[in-house]
């Protein structure tokens, strides 16, 4: 027996599947679906032209949802059950999708056949990486999953997608999403930004405040991508894949293996469940910033209300300014408040709140005067360069590091920044390690 949904479906792809947007159109588009054209398609046809005065041709799923609420429809089908007489669905046409804006330069997809060719793949084999069948997460052969999984240090999951998932991820990065703009707060995984930028805004502040959101990436659903890239213009069934080559359910085996000891830990694994941001896949961080647009701009409002300043570098949220005790700790509730309402949960463990009197530190800085390394950082970097400068490289390679010198050379340009004395230095020393033999 033909059920609602699936006689909306049909008649939602035969509705678009024409040029013609008209009532003579529709009826006699439903009527070649069905073999006949019955009474109910007239009514059904009117509500469906009320409700959609142009025909929404990148939204498959959303018309065949609302033409099955449609009363005349819904009787249809319960008549034919109790009358044993199936309505029967003759044909599926094979509806194309458009994309009919683009509010920012991503590039047209108008059907998944166009972002297979653009992936450079088959339909079928997009169909596999993007797992709309949930096979990954059933799958008890390793083989067959798209990633490798890896409970790390605190309790955080390494989700890291294999060779090919990850090459099309980084294309997406590069060709998608790196077209979409990021709310000027957001400077972690942002291109001319960085923790530098993040932590300027809070230098010399009376008083510095510091939320950290739990399990960032995870708590980005699915369904948030899914309507950040319909907002981007793109068709339903296109950001539907997309959706899937972007995000992961974790599979049970790996979820059993988590530490019992897990901060928060039934919540996250229900959200590690669900459809979510992988924590190791190169889209992810792009992605936590594009769907968390509307927390920043939420948090900047809410920054505005109480006259002080906010950033956020990943999920780290900071904010500064002259606050008194009990403006702070209504600015903590409220801001948690927000994050809840944003879906996401924040951290009170790891809450701070510094004055002046006190070392803030914001991404590894120190915000006091000016964005600085810790004295101790740089006591610990100088140490290695000089000794490196007597002993060798190798010598003081104690960690294996595979490429010391320029894991050298990034520690210096880190903590050198906005230092020039410090930078000085450093160089100089790194440059006398460099030259032994």
């Amino acid at each position: 027996m033909t059920t609602v949904h699936a006689l909306a479906t049909a008649l939602a792809d035969a509705f678009l599947a024409g040029d013609g947007w008209r009532r003579a159109d529709l009826v006699d588009r439903g009527g070649l679906v069905l073999g006949i054209r019955r009474r109910w398609l007239w009514p059904v046809t009117d509500a469906t032209l009320v409700a959609y005065p142009h025909p929404p041709r990148d939204r498959p799923r959303e018309l065949a949802a609302f033409i099955a609420t449609l009363d005349p429809l819904r009787a249809a089908v319960a008549a034919a059950r109790q009358h044993d007489r199936p309505i029967v669905i003759r044909s599926r046409p094979v509806t194309p999708t458009r994309t009919v804006r683009r509010p920012w330069h991503t590039p047209v997809v108008d059907d998944v056949g166009a972002l297979a060719a653009m992936l450079d793949l088959s339909v079928a084999h997009l169909d596999w990486y993007a797992d709309r069948r949930a096979m990954n997460r059933r799958a008890t052969d390793q083989q067959l999953h798209h990633y490798r999984y890896r409970w790390a240090g605190r309790g955080r999951l390494i989700e890291a997608p294999k060779t090919r998932l990850r090459a099309l991820q980084r294309r997406l990065l590069a060709e998608v999403l790196s077209r979409i703009p990021v709310h000027p707060a957001a400077h972690g995984f942002v291109p001319g930004r960085s923790a530098h930028t993040f932590a300027t805004a809070h230098a010399a502040q009376p008083v510095v405040v510091r939320v950290d959101l739990l399990a960032f990436f995870t708590h980005v659903p699915a369904a948030r991508v899914h309507g950040l890239f319909r907002a981007a213009g793109y068709p339903e069934p296109v950001a539907h894949t997309l959706t899937g080559l972007c995000t992961t359910r974790t599979p049970h085996p790996v979820l059993r293996r988590a530490p019992h000891d897990l901060p928060h830990r039934a919540a996250r694994l229900a959200a590690l469940r669900t459809g979510h941001l992988p924590q190791g896949a190169p889209t992810s961080p792009a992605l936590a910033n594009l769907c968390s647009y509307r927390l920043d701009r939420r948090l900047t409002g809410l920054a505005d209300a109480y006259g002080v300043t906010y950033t956020r570098y990943a999920d780290d949220l900071a904010f500064s300014g002259d606050l008194t005790a009990r403006r702070t700790r209504d600015l903590i509730t409220a801001v948690t408040d927000v994050a809840r309402d944003e879906d996401y949960r924040s951290h009170p463990d790891k809450t701070r709140v510094r004055g002046q009197a006190d070392r803030q530190l914001l991404a590894g800085l120190v915000v006091n005067q000016r964005p600085a390394a810790p004295r101790e950082e740089y006591d610990r970097l100088r140490a290695i360069l000089h000794n490196a400068a007597r002993t060798g490289l190798d010598a003081q390679n104690r960690t294996g590091h595979p490429a010391f010198a320029e894991h050298l050379a990034g520690r210096v340009a880190w903590i050198g920044q906005h230092h020039p004395a410090r930078a000085a230095k450093l160089a100089t020393l790194l440059a006398e390690a460099l030259a032994r033999p």
